[in-house]
């Protein structure tokens, strides 16, 4: 199997060339015959591309150590589940795992619109294609998954100890996914620009495809928030990480995308811009991948260094930049908004705004990310940007951007009248300084997290009333029950609620992000008997009496396991259980962190260092039972996860199909040439409604 797959990936390299050539031949010339053509190579690849990862993974399960990437990621003593995903541990496979997920999305593209858009499928296929054949080229020619080493090691040198984790199997494959997917609404764009045809068509053809890239990269997000909080033991979710810094770029223009993209639905407006957003999300998702994949930031799961990667990649964005300025300046006559701003006050200016706002987030996460970069290669010394700046700088726009997503579904198109503006903001308004006044009486005193919280009710007020006159409304008009009236608004227009029950879900993560303020956090060293106390900004006094420490010395792993029983108030909640873990063959410690969590905190428990470990004070001894522990009581953390959850309902519930038709461009089929002059358009009933969004 391993040698079918790269057999397969040998040659789906020259499918893809071939089918380049064919797509934009046929789009040019109007064959219909080389168009068809194109199409099945983007299928043919797409079967080559699971057919060589499915080889990978047969060798990784196979314990076919020969090949040095298995070698290097994987061994006897590995879970089958985590060999598995070896497909994506290391750069060479998932370099592979990208071009798969790619096929699979171009396939799909492919596929939905086999009888639709004709006039823009040569080029979408072209595009998608040079975009896979770029990734199966790197994988081929710089970073080759099946190398095979000059002898047969008999056992294999292991995954990383802290990429064997749950959340981290599902975290990469999830953000793989939605950079990928965005690839789709690039290709459309692209092929909108070529062909001409701007109008709002290519945006609702690709509507779908930008949420599902959106929603797979905050899923995606919020994995490796989960994993770095459970697995890394330093007591927190986000370090600015680069890899993480990373991930957020995409997500930060994707989000952009999102908003601005309504104004050029509701009011022609903003063409130039939202072209150059889809131009900017897909190079940030090819950034994201070559930061990673480069190795050349330092991260806990970033890969080595390969300088023949980093220049390729920035080859091939710079390219792309090329490409997408050229083509838009080619076209700007024909991107000229149909409408002007007529005020400052007014939906439209709100949503410029917010754009103009979560760009310069973008920005200032992409300068502090590759700051380091730039100092090392201009004057030898790097430099690093940690958490203190990123937060200094980004807090504050976050706040602006909570209250935005109050303020700019409600607010008047075209101009906002008075009535307006009191009518919507009035109350909400009233809510969110008496809630301040409330919270600092109470005692939350810290300046940010009062005003996120403020904020937070302010804009929760307003999107609670939307839900509370739209259900009321439909319940009198319909003559419906309160709650058959609710799901048929959501149900009704789908995009306008869902969006509404995404903003819920950030204000809630938003809450959850605030409560950091308040973590508390105690050190202690302790014995087997003894207690520590650690207390909560919500009162709650818990005490941790340490039982006891259990060993296991095997011959790739060594762990200690500290048992805790806990109390919280003198009322007992049971035990808890924090690890570490050494693993000699990579000279590498690990930890495993106790969590107790409840609605409004987490205990979160790490066992720091014991009193002696094998190798250090003499192979083979057990030591003390004295541990060293780092307690922590973090309010809020779990609103996070909740507001996660609420994030990805509203998001599917935004993308959720509907039913009707909508007229269309009916288009021949691919088998038959395509004739020039001008076409009768005609409705396509299978085509789905696309609401404007409100």
């Amino acid at each position: 199997m391993p040698v079918l797959g790269e057999f397969a990936l040998w040659i789906s390299l020259p499918i893809a060339l071939w089918g380049i050539v064919l797509a934009f031949l046929g789009g040019h010339k109007g064959r219909g015959d080389l168009v068809l053509s194109a199409e099945r190579s983007v299928y043919a690849v797409f079967f080559l591309v699971v057919l060589a990862s499915a080889g990978l993974i047969a060798a990784f399960l196979g314990d076919r150590y020969e090949y040095w990437y298995v070698y290097n990621y994987s061994n006897q003593a590995l879970d089958p589940f985590f060999k598995v995903a070896g497909l994506w541990a290391g750069q060479r496979g998932s370099l592979v795992f990208w071009a798969l997920n790619l096929g699979f999305f171009s396939a799909l593209a492919v596929w939905l619109n086999r009888r639709r858009n004709r006039d823009l499928m040569p080029y979408v296929s072209g595009i998608l294609l040079a975009v896979m054949a770029f990734f199966i080229g790197i994988t081929l020619f710089v970073s080759p998954p099946f190398e095979q080493l000059a002898f047969t090691p008999s056992d294999g040198r292991g995954l990383n100890p802290q990429l064997q984790n749950y959340w981290m199997v599902i975290h990469p494959p999830t953000l793989y996914l939605g950079f990928t997917a965005f690839t789709v609404p690039f290709a459309f764009g692209m092929a909108a620009l070529i062909t001409g045809k701007l109008d709002s068509r290519w945006l609702q053809v690709t509507r779908r495809w930008i949420l599902t890239s959106w929603f797979f990269l905050s899923l995606g997000i919020v994995f490796g928030m989960r994993w770095a909080y459970e697995e890394l033991g330093w007591g927190g979710y986000w370090f600015w990480d680069p890899v993480e810094n990373a991930s957020l770029l995409p997500w930060l223009a994707a989000t952009a995308f999102l908003h601005s993209v309504m104004i050029q639905e509701s009011r022609g407006m903003m063409k130039t811009w939202n072209m150059g957003l889809v131009c900017l999300t897909f190079l940030m998702t090819i950034l994201a991948t070559f930061l990673t994949r480069s190795g050349l930031i330092e991260s806990v799961h970033s890969f080595a260094q390969n300088l023949t990667i980093a220049w390729i990649f920035l080859g091939f964005m710079g390219v792309t930049l090329a490409v997408c300025t050229v083509l838009i300046l080619w076209r700007l006559p024909l991107l000229r908004s149909e409408r002007q701003f007529e005020s400052f006050l007014s939906r439209e200016a709100g949503f410029l705004l917010n754009n103009l706002i979560i760009l310069g987030v973008l920005f200032a996460v992409l300068w502090g990310t590759m700051f380091p970069l730039f100092t090392e290669g201009i004057t030898g010394a790097r430099v690093s940007v940690g958490p203190p700046f990123f937060n200094q700088v980004n807090i504050p726009i976050g706040l602006v951007l909570l209250a935005l997503m109050g303020i700019g579904p409600v607010i008047a198109w075209r101009k906002a009248s008075a009535r307006n503006l009191r009518r919507n903001f009035m109350a909400p308004i009233a809510i969110g300084l008496v809630s301040g006044a409330v919270l600092y009486a109470i005692g939350v005193r810290h300046t940010q997290a009062l005003l996120t919280f403020a904020i937070g009710l302010f804009v929760l007020s307003i999107i609670v009333r939307e839900f509370w006159k739209g259900t009321r409304a439909r319940a009198r008009i319909e003559g419906e029950g309160a709650f058959m009236a609710f799901l048929h608004l959501i149900q009704r227009n789908r995009r306008r609620w869902g969006g509404y029950i995404v903003h819920v879900g950030v204000v809630i993560m938003f809450m959850g992000f605030a409560g950091a303020a308040y973590d508390e956090e105690v050190r202690e060293v302790l014995v087997p008997g003894q207690t520590a106390t650690v207390e909560s900004a919500f009162g709650h006094e818990y005490s941790l009496t340490y039982e006891g420490l259990s060993t296991h010395f095997g011959d790739n792993e060594w762990r200690w396991i500290a048992l805790l029983t806990v109390s919280r108030n003198g009322t007992p909640l049971g035990t808890i259980e924090s690890e570490r873990q050494f693993y000699p063959a990579l000279n590498q410690p690990s930890t495993q962190v106790g969590i107790r969590s409840s609605a409004i905190e987490d205990l979160y428990v790490i066992l720091a260092s014991v009193e002696e470990q094998p190798g250090v004070g003499g192979a083979g001894q057990e030591g003390s039972e004295r541990a060293t522990f780092q307690f922590q009581v973090n309010p809020l953390v779990p609103w996070i996860w909740y507001g996660a959850l609420v994030l990805a309902v509203g998001t599917l519930v935004a993308m959720w199909p509907g039913a009707g038709g909508q007229a269309t461009q009916s288009q021949p089929r691919p088998d038959r040439a395509v004739e020039k002059g001008p076409k009768r358009r005609e409705p396509e009933p299978d085509r789905e409604p696309e609401p404007v969004g409100d």
